[in-house]
């Protein structure tokens, strides 16, 4: 199963893609996804980063916005130029509006802020393939309340999303090349706090699974999910 993680990349973090994309194959990851957030576009060439790094760079964002309305027309802009479309969470409202919506692929870290989940999200998220995120960087990086804080948030929602078979994803979020954690790492971080060491290899597989759809969806060939564009069709 491949593995992929998140990245944060200059200006919306401390590294460039390049130095992610140079330590995640270092790590054995086999690929990033540069998700930014919508008003820090980074300034690089997935594919020429892939070429000289060995490893698949995936164009990505990460919206934020103030609530569902704004966050609609970030959607609408953003959704064909990206590979793979995330909302930055962490409200109820937000949550709700990315597990609700065909074009958002992953509702990102939901329990940040004021931010909760329950089976209402998870049944939307199921029906819509919207992927939860498990977001495991205030459990690597944060210590004492807000740790235990995390460890609590995590636990529910990892309870929740596996009861209703919510798709997810997995990710130590992070924003510097040093944050990076080895796949073996994360699955250790994620049995330690409940976590089996298959849904963590899944949750990191999933980002590789999305980019693979969305890039034939994206593709001149593709028409419709099991449609594609072939000889007869234009000849027609």
């Amino acid at each position: 199963m491949p593995r992929y993680e998140g990245v944060h990349a200059h200006p919306d973090g401390d590294s460039t893609a390049a130095r992610f994309a140079a330590t995640a194959a270092r790590y054995g990851f086999d690929g990033v996804v540069v998700r930014n957030h919508s008003d820090s576009t980074p300034d690089y060439d997935p594919e020429r980063v892939a070429a000289e790094y060995d490893v698949d760079v995936v164009d990505a964002i990460e919206i934020r916005a103030e609530n569902p309305d704004v966050a609609a027309g970030h959607v609408g802009n953003y959704r064909p130029k990206h590979t793979i479309l995330a909302l930055h969470g962490g409200t109820n409202a937000l949550n709700r509006f990315a597990v609700e919506s065909d074009r958002v692929d992953v509702l990102a870290h939901p329990m940040r802020g004021r931010g909760d989940f329950n089976h209402v999200l998870a049944k939307a998220a199921a029906d819509h393939g919207t992927r939860v995120e498990f977001d495991l960087s205030r459990v690597l990086r944060d210590d004492g309340g807000p740790r235990v804080q995390a460890l609590q948030d995590l636990r529910k929602l990892r309870e929740i999303v596996t009861q209703y078979d919510a798709p997810y994803v997995v990710s130590a979020n992070p924003t510097s090349h040093l944050q990076l954690r080895a796949p073996r790492e994360l699955v250790a971080v994620g049995e330690a706090i409940g976590f089996s060491e298959e849904q963590i290899r899944q949750g990191l597989g999933e980002w590789a699974a999305l980019a693979e759809r969305n890039r034939e969806r994206l593709s001149d060939e593709f028409i419709a999910p099991g449609v594609k564009r072939g000889r007869y069709e234009e000849d027609a």
